[in-house]
């Protein structure tokens, strides 16, 4: 609720926000899954770091997935 507030992307390791945000409708300015369970802290954050330079224009009012290799994401339906 404060990132949607603020109008700020949410990063978050929670997937439940997935569960939220498909089935429920939560409002949501973005969200930002992170799915790099396993790896050290500055592995995970080096690899977020990076994305959000090149990939952060995508992502307001998406739901985006980091994961090993892989980036999704998902814009709101209009």
């Amino acid at each position: 609720q404060q990132a949607n507030e603020h109008q700020a992307l949410l990063i978050t390791q929670d997937k439940d926000y997935g569960e939220l945000v498909y089935r429920r409708g939560l409002a949501h300015r973005g969200v930002i899954l992170i799915r790099l369970a396993g790896l050290p802290p500055q592995t995970k954050a080096a690899i977020v770091s990076k994305v959000l330079a090149t990939r952060l224009n995508e992502m307001p009012g998406a739901f985006s997935v980091i994961s090993p290799g892989i980036v999704r994401i998902r814009s709101k339906k209009k």
